[in-house]
């Protein structure tokens, strides 16, 4: 049974960060530290797959890059192709034979034993009817993510001389990167929901879901990979071939959220972008206060925005503890209301007595923003004005965001004028629709089906009956299934 949504923790889950270097003797060290910088993106597993042209050897777990790697396991990985992955679970449960890159064994290419190692972002819309058609015909599975799914795609010979063929028919968004003993492949769905960005190397080649990973390789950006696109890279360079034409459905969540402030995403600096929803926020959505403060981190560029738009000082109401990070791990018997304070600690002597404007990315669920400026009532502050730099979240999401069910999400369920007293704040104010894409370049390009609920790639019946694939919907299901304790995010 569904919760209520005032029952539901946050923040948001996404679908993972992917990493890939090619034709460089110490791959593997750059991918480990590129998974660093796409951490943000994925905190429940780690791994890496490696070849060294003849077999492909692969390490991963459970935790944080740091956590499941040690110096001797990536001297064992050590070769010239790697490609690697976080994650968060969107289908499938966060479990061991969950993690990623999985590898699997076929005749691909022609090759009675080739291995083949994937790693990939977003979900597909089809999974659970193509799971089921599947198995059918003989499948059997060892996961309950949907990558494995295009694992037993691609052992079919039909696919063996054309993966064009089968990512043209392939539902959903997914950013892939994809590892023969040979080569390496990058996908992008012809919406290029995921983001996945090109980079080079003196002598190789880098692939990763963000510039910034790109950066901490020490490799120069090239471009995104195209929606519709797919990239082979093996000793003779690299080759790109069109599968399908460019649909642009940019996520625009990833401007709004998930994309690391320094990262670029769709032609558009992330930092910029949230700078200018900010200034678009404060015209829409004035208040009379005396200081601004960011929900750090996701706050912190639109509430830089929204002070120079408005005049109101900037400060600093809230600290962040940086030693947790966006998933992290409580004791069963332990309140889930702890969380926001183990997380943040607001600052007495700066709001006490002052109407103040909190600026924050997102409110999804609710949960959490209550406790949030429970804390700021408690350090004194007179007036809490909340402004919100996306439009209300109305709709799930299919394309790889854990927010698949409508009765979860506080502005599907109670309405504007309802809010502000469940979060217990003065004001409650978000940014429009149409001010959200004015920040954008191309409006048509981006997907805001959470926002609107006009989807771009239809989604599967018994996807939107069977949320995330199947993988528990409640905090206590997900409780019965991880264990002694209670992950939250």
């Amino acid at each position: 049974m569904t919760q209520p949504c005032s029952e539901q923790s946050e923040p948001i889950k996404h679908g993972c960060g992917i990493m890939g270097v090619y034709g460089c003797p110490d791959a593997v060290d750059k991918v480990y530290y590129g998974l660093y910088a796409l951490q943000h993106r994925g905190e429940e597993s780690a791994g890496i797959a490696s070849t060294n042209g003849k077999v492909i050897q692969w390490h991963k777990g459970m935790g944080l890059v740091s956590q499941v790697f040690t110096p001797e396991d990536l001297k064992r990985l050590r070769n010239h192709a790697a490609i690697g992955h976080v994650r968060y679970s969107t289908v499938g449960l966060s479990h061991p034979l969950n993690a990623q890159p999985l590898v699997g064994e076929c005749s691909f290419g022609g090759s009675p034993a080739a291995q083949i190692a994937i790693a990939h972002n977003g979900q597909l819309t089809e999974a659970v009817s193509q799971k089921r058609l599947l198995e059918s015909q003989g499948s059997l599975f060892q996961t309950t993510c949907d990558t494995e799914i295009i694992l037993h795609l691609m052992a079919r010979s039909e696919f063996h001389t054309d993966l064009g063929k089968l990512f043209k028919n392939l539902k959903g968004s997914f950013s892939l990167l994809i590892l023969t003993q040979k080569e390496m492949i990058a996908v992008r769905d012809p919406g290029g929901f995921r983001p996945l960005c090109l980079g080079k190397l003196e002598g190789g080649y880098v692939l990763a879901s963000e510039s910034c990973a790109l950066d901490q390789a020490g490799a120069e950006y090239v471009r995104e990979v195209a929606p519709g696109e797919i990239i082979y890279i093996n000793k003779d360079g690299m080759r790109a071939e069109r599968f399908a034409p460019e649909r642009p459905s940019y996520c625009i969540f990833e401007l709004i959220y998930f994309s690391r402030p320094d990262s670029r995403f769709a032609g558009q600096n992330v930092h910029l972008f949230r700078k200018a929803l900010g200034i678009k926020l404060a015209e829409e959505q004035p208040a009379r206060a005396d200081i601004v403060i960011p929900v750090p981190e996701g706050g912190n560029s639109a509430a830089m925005g929204y002070s120079q738009a408005s005049g109101i000082p900037l400060d600093r109401g809230f600290i962040r503890n940086h030693y947790v990070g966006r998933t992290f791990i409580l004791p069963r018997a332990d309140s889930r209301s702890r969380k926001a304070e183990i997380k943040l600690n607001a600052i007495p002597e700066v709001v006490r007595g002052k109407r103040v404007v909190v600026v924050d990315d997102s409110i999804v669920r609710g949960t959490t923003s209550k406790s949030r400026f429970s804390l700021l009532r408690k350090a004194g502050a007179k007036e809490i004005h909340v402004r919100i730099s996306c439009p209300p979240h109305r709709y799930p999401c299919y394309y790889g965001i854990d927010f698949q069910i409508k009765e979860e999400l506080i502005a599907a369920t109670r309405s504007l004028k309802e809010m502000p007293g469940f979060l217990d704040v003065d004001s409650l104010g978000y940014l429009s629709i149409e001010g959200m894409l004015s920040c954008t370049p191309s409006p048509k390009d981006y997907c805001i089906a959470c926002f609107a609920g006009k989807y771009p790639i239809p989604v599967g019946e018994e996807e939107k009956k069977t949320p995330s694939g199947g993988s528990p919907t409640t905090p206590e299901e997900r409780e019965e299934r991880v264990g002694e304790h209670t992950i939250v995010v």
